[in-house]
């Protein structure tokens, strides 16, 4: 049961640096971001706490998650592309006459 809880704790202290580094620093609450850095580093368990009441920025503020935002023109395939298909029928026609 110790080991569970070591890990539990070490997930923990790890999701907490890593949102605290990720954030960026205008948004970060109350203490600049090299503080929170600190805190989170040195005072493992209430560390974490700490961000993630008095620290991290509020909900409503919508942070650009990787892969958000506009996805890029997919290539597609040619049987997806239905000029390609009225195209390759039509050629199919020319050749059979």
């Amino acid at each position: 049961m110790p080991v569970v809880l070591g890990l539990v704790l070490l997930a923990f202290w790890l999701y907490c640096l890593f949102d605290v580094i990720t954030t960026p620093d205008e948004e970060t609450r109350n203490l600049p971001k090299i503080l929170w850095v600190l805190i989170v580093v040195f005072v493992v368990g209430i560390g974490g706490v700490f961000w993630l009441l008095l620290g991290r920025p509020y909900a409503s503020t919508p942070r650009m998650a990787f892969g958000s935002g506009p996805r890029p023109q997919v290539p597609r395939g040619p049987d997806d592309d239905p000029e390609f298909l009225a195209d390759l029928e039509r050629r199919l026609r020319e050749e059979d006459k």
